[in-house]
């Protein structure tokens, strides 16, 4: 009689606790009902096989726990060692071993004591004794259920490190440190237990911190409606749109409470966003993450990437975000790419389905022949070592590749921020067109389109105009300037495409020697197929060029400026000036500057505004397109994630480009009946007409090919026009300025700016001005005489 008045009055004592908190919508305090409910009569799994007490198994009004003053703790704690969770992002400086109400918790959860196992067992007077339960694991704790690594599991075991981190103080300087945590000093609902019972409490360490703990996010008496209970405070999912302001109690779900992800930028997300993010969970997916059936990616929210108890072995607490090839996953190694897999793969395949709009496949061109090394094992390192250290999304130079090659990697968050991209072909936002990726030759030139809003990259500063001088140096560029955002260049935050790309196809993220000869500090393509076996044969081939010293767009060089090849680099200097494909600035040679007042030389739309424009590095690498096209017609995503042809390229490029070979790279912008038809009017003019028309038409020469007059990697180059001039072969491959390489070398590859190289020019000209005179070695036969001799039996 007196044990079950002490029970009903320990009972009645929890129940007024909780009934003075603030009403918690669609919850109640409700522990008979819920799992926590270990007596006879619990619901759950694990029950006890007599005892009908409710509160016995954690609480005791006597003989409790000493070194636990509060809640009349009725366990042992564990005196296991944990493994704590870590990133590079992590601004917590005092996480440490698990203490206070999460020390509680873990006494059942991490799988290290007996459930039934208390200190004051009913019924023997003080003292400790066991309960004996079913439906716990052999040794009488907590049973694994879908396995103790499948983050599916509440036997979280002693490895922490896929857990969110607890035991760690949350105060301003903390949320500070972050940018995209909520301040508890200025936020009602988060905050230390004193007076008032905020929704979130923190727990005092006794020195007045607040600790965010277990308890922070879970009340154990909680009954939530719904099938699945996580004795969460405040709603699991989105109940409706993200405001990106205050938190809403009613509206938001709990990760919203502390983490607020820049309000505006979370909120507008395609990942936010009802409008984009309308898609329904399928049926068995749901099942396995414990989801109600019928929920839309946007009301899940935040939980679509991240479970605060993860899978064994992911990081930053990713969803599936391991190489395991379990469903769901178990255990592994970590593998950032398997996260955004869920639903960035075949329709088949994916998750979710239905939806307003298609979400891009990208898992399948990862899969072709040539691709970015996103996996591990493609990887030189052979080790996951992408590392953001910031709510941008920022990586040491370091982690990139500078000073350690082996670094070099790819990961989707390398150019993309899930807690940002829209589907826009703006990032500011400002289009509203429901595009994925920017418009080709568009209003926006080379502006970032809003899948790489708010990422991290970087900006080229400039001290010479010589192709052959390194940048001095790289702005950084982080954070979101918000919806209709500043596109400056010098704004703080990425406006371009290249920004992204440069972070690490720049001397920013490896080292240069500033010299392409064979033993250049500069890294190894990287991954699978990247190069061709004839490719890897040949000298110098394999290495990554320095493409913020090729892409630099140097104002004075800008138009047919005239006289500027010593300061580009090159040792003929009359006529000739840098050139480059207008990824960073525009070329400023317009149609009537080419001599080509037919503007179909250019497929449409870069027929237009000639020499002004600006284009992507993402309008010739991707997945395959059609001839003249820049977006696959097959549904495959855009961007440079992979493609069936060598160098990520969007078509062909190789030494038969320009012989009439379909699907070549150059003309999906050039048109190559201009170049290679009757009739061409392109901007090389000489006395016979049209200089590409009697190249092309040569039978004896066999057909010129583009690389043996234009440089092999054509992002920019010393020379105008990007020719080659073999009258001036120099630093590029090691060698003093002026070299000329003989006839009797022809045709000349040294990679990895010649391939098959054959041109050598006397004298630079205007474009209207070319002639035979003009081509050919410094001394001997010219024009055509000189490119019979050479050009008979072509590569």
């Amino acid at each position: 009689m007196m044990r079950n008045r002490i029970a009903v009055l320990l009972s009645i004592g929890l129940a007024l606790a909780l009934l003075s908190a603030p009403a918690l919508a669609q919850r109640a305090s409700d522990i008979a009902n819920t799992r926590h409910n270990l007596s006879v009569s619990g619901p759950g799994e694990v029950t006890a096989t007599g005892e009908s007490q409710l509160c016995v198994f954690c609480h005791t009004p006597h003989s409790s726990n000493r070194e636990i003053p509060s809640p009349l703790w009725n366990r042992d704690l564990s005196d296991a060692t944990y493994t704590l969770y870590d990133s590079a992002s992590l601004d917590a400086t005092d996480l440490s071993e698990p203490v206070g109400a999460s020390r509680l918790c873990l006494s059942c959860h991490d799988g290290t004591l007996a459930i039934g196992s208390v200190r004051n067992e009913p019924g023997r007077g003080g003292g400790s004794g066991s309960i004996s339960m079913q439906g716990t694991a052999d040794d009488g704790t907590m049973p694994p259920g879908a396995g103790t690594t499948t983050g599916y599991t509440r036997d979280l075991g002693v490895n922490l490190t896929n857990d969110h981190p607890i035991s760690f103080t949350y105060d301003s300087a903390l949320a500070s440190a972050d940018g995209e945590l909520r301040d508890p000093s200025l936020e009602a609902h988060i905050g230390i237990r004193a007076g008032d019972r905020p929704l979130l409490p923190l727990e005092d360490d006794g020195s007045g911190n607040g600790l965010l703990q277990c308890t922070t996010c879970h009340d154990p008496h909680i009954n939530e409606p719904g099938e699945y209970n996580k004795f969460l405070r405040v709603n699991r999912f989105q109940v409706n749109p993200a405001g990106g302001g205050a938190f809403s109690e009613d509206n938001d779900q709990i990760c919203l409470a502390c983490h607020d992800k820049l309000g505006e930028a979370w909120a507008s997300s395609a990942h936010a966003d009802p409008s984009v993010a309308d898609q329904v969970y399928k049926d068995d997916p749901a099942d396995i993450r414990q989801f109600p059936r019928g929920l839309q990616v946007w009301q899940v929210g935040c939980l679509n990437c991240h479970n605060p108890h993860t899978t064994e072995g992911a990081r930053r607490l990713l969803r599936e975000g391991t190489d395991s090839t379990a469903t769901p996953k178990a255990g592994g190694s970590s593998a950032i790419e398997e996260t955004c897999y869920q639903c960035h793969t075949t329709s088949l395949g994916s998750i979710v389905e239905g939806g307003t709009g298609t979400v891009p496949d990208i898992r399948s061109d990862f899969q072709l022949a040539r691709r970015m090394p996103i996996t591990t094992a493609d990887q030189p390192a052979s080790s996951e070592v992408h590392d953001i250290r910031d709510a941008d999304f920022t990586e040491s130079r370091t982690t990139l590749g500078y000073l350690n090659p082996d670094n070099r990697h790819a990961e989707c968050t390398d150019c993309h921020n899930p807690h940002r991209v829209m589907r826009d072909s703006l990032f500011t936002g400002t289009r509203n067109d429901g595009r994925r990726t920017h418009v080709v030759g568009g209003p926006d030139g080379n502006l970032a389109s809003g899948v790489l809003r708010g990422t991290f990259g970087v900006e080229p500063v400039y001290s010479s105009e010589s192709f052959f001088d390194l940048p001095m140096g790289y702005t950084e560029k982080r954070g979101d300037g918000g919806i209709a955002a500043s596109t400056d260049v010098g704004s703080s935050w990425v406006t371009r495409e290249y920004q992204i790309c440069l972070k690490c196809h720049s001397d920013f993220a490896y080292e240069d020697d500033n010299v392409y000869p064979s033993g250049s500090t500069r890294p190894p393509l990287g991954g699978p197929g990247l190069t061709s076996p004839s490719d890897t044969q040949r000298s110098n081939y394999t290495r990554y060029t320095n493409q913020a010293r090729e892409f630099q767009a140097p104002l004075a060089h800008q138009g047919n400026p005239g006289n500027m090849g010593n300061a580009a680099g090159a040792s003929y200097d009359s006529n000739n000036h840098r050139s480059w494909h207008p990824v960073m600035e525009p070329t400023g040679r317009t149609a009537s500057l080419r001599n080509s007042m037919n503007s179909s030389v250019f497929r449409p739309p870069w027929n237009q505004n000639i020499g002004n424009q600006t284009m992507y590095c993402s309008d010739c690498h991707g997945a395959n397109t059609p001839a003249g096209q820049h977006e696959p017609s097959t549904g495959q995503a855009w961007g440079p994630h992979g493609s069936q042809n060598n160098f990520l390229l969007k078509g062909l490029w190789n030494t038969s480009s320009g012989s009439g070979q379909g699907n070549a790279l150059c003309f999906k912008c050039h048109d190559q009946s201009s170049y290679a038809g009757s009739g061409s009017r392109t901007g090389f003019r000489t006395s016979r007409g049209d200089g590409h028309e009697v190249h092309s038409s040569e039978d004896k020469m066999n057909r010129t090919r583009c690389n043996w007059c234009h440089v092999a990697v054509p992002h920019g180059w010393k020379n105008k026009a990007l020719l080659v001039n073999l009258n001036d072969v120099g630093r590029e491959v090691g060698l003093d300025p002026g070299t000329r390489i003989p006839n009797n070398q022809l045709p000349y590859s040294n990679g990895p700016y010649y391939r098959n190289a054959m041109l050598k020019i006397r004298n630079f000209r205007q474009n209207a001005n070319w002639s035979e005179s003009d081509c050919g070695p410094t001394s001997g036969d010219i024009g055509e005489t000189w490119m019979t001799e050479v050009c008979m039996n072509p590569p």
